[in-house]
C-alpha cells in the first residue's frame, strides 16, 4: 500500500537507455515500446542517457507505435548525460545543448589515449564495424573500452567490477581534473564539462517543467558512486536500479497494474 501511494504521487518516469530500456546500442524490444506507450499517456517520461541524439531515435522514439504529437508531447530526450535536450514541438526542437570547445575535445582526447596506453587498455579502432575508440557526442566525448559492435557478453566481461575504467578515470584527472568522468553501460566512460552530468540534466528538466524532485521516480543500472546514474540518487530523486531492461519492463508492469 505504501508503494502504491508513493508512485500515485509521481507525474514523470525517468529512464536511462542501455541495460534499463534496451540492450546496449540495441532498439528496445516491442514489448518495451508497447509498455513506454502506455506509460506516456498516464505520466511525463523523460529519457537521459550518455547515448547521442540519433541513437535516442534509433534505440527508442523510432520504435514507439504510437508516436502522436499528443503522446510526443510528454516525452523529453536529454542526450549526452542531459547536456542536450529536445522537446517535441511540430518535431523535435532543441532547447539546449553545451557544447564542447573544439580545443576541449582535442584535450579529452589526448588525455583519455594517454592514460588509457599508460594502463594498457587503448585499443586500434575497427572501420570495419564503424567503431570509434573516442567519439565527439558534441556535449560529450565517449571513451569504449572494446569494439562497440561487440556481443554482449564480450562487453559484459571487459570490466565487470569497473576497475579498469576507475584507474584510466584517475589517471585522466590527474592530467586534467576540469573534466567530469562517469563510467556507463559495459564500457564506456562518458566526459562531459565540470558539473554537466544527469543531476545537472535532471535539475534543468525539473527548473523547465517546474517539477518537484518528489514528482519523478527514475530507473538506471550505473547508480553506484562513479556511475553516471550516481549523480540523479545525489540529486534525492527517487530511483529504481535495475540490472537489465526486463527489470525496468516488470516494474513498469507493476506500477501500470497499481494505477489501473
Amino acid at each position: 500500500m505504501e508503494k502504491a501511494v508513493k508512485v500515485a504521487k509521481k507525474t514523470m518516469l525517468a529512464f536511462d537507455i542501455d541495460h534499463t530500456l534496451s540492450l546496449s546500442k540495441q532498439a528496445i524490444t516491442d514489448e518495451m515500446a508497447d509498455l513506454l506507450t502506455k506509460v506516456l499517456e498516464i505520466f511525463q517520461v523523460c529519457i537521459i542517457s550518455g547515448r547521442s541524439y540519433n541513437q535516442f531515435l534509433l534505440q527508442v522514439v523510432g520504435n514507439l507505435p504510437n508516436q502522436s504529437p499528443e503522446l510526443m508531447k510528454n516525452l523529453y530526450l536529454l542526450p549526452a548525460q542531459g547536456t542536450q535536450f529536445f522537446r517535441f514541438s511540430e518535431g523535435w526542437k532543441s532547447v539546449y545543448a553545451f557544447e564542447l570547445r573544439e580545443e576541449q575535445v582535442s584535450e579529452i582526447f589526448y588525455v583519455v589515449e594517454k592514460a588509457a596506453k599508460k594502463l594498457g587498455y587503448w585499443r586500434n579502432a575497427n572501420p570495419e564495424t564503424n567503431d570509434l575508440v573516442l567519439e565527439n557526442r558534441v556535449s560529450q566525448v565517449t571513451f569504449a573500452g572494446i569494439d562497440t559492435g561487440s556481443p554482449i557478453e564480450e562487453k559484459r566481461a571487459w570490466d565487470p567490477d569497473c576497475a579498469k575504467r576507475e584507474a584510466i578515470i584517475a589517471e585522466c584527472k590527474k592530467l586534467s581534473p576540469e573534466f567530469e568522468y562517469k563510467i556507463g553501460g559495459n564500457t564506456s566512460i562518458d566526459i562531459t564539462q565540470a558539473g554537466l552530468d544527469k543531476g545537472f540534466g535532471m535539475k534543468k528538466l525539473i527548473e523547465f517543467l517546474e517539477l518537484s524532485k518528489d514528482e519523478i521516480l527514475y530507473f538506471g543500472d550505473m547508480t553506484q558512486p562513479g556511475g553516471n546514474d550516481y549523480p540523479v540518487v545525489e540529486l534525492g530523486i527517487d530511483t529504481i536500479t535495475v540490472r537489465e531492461y526486463y527489470d525496468t519492463m516488470y516494474a513498469i508492469k507493476g506500477i501500470l497494474g497499481i494505477l489501473g
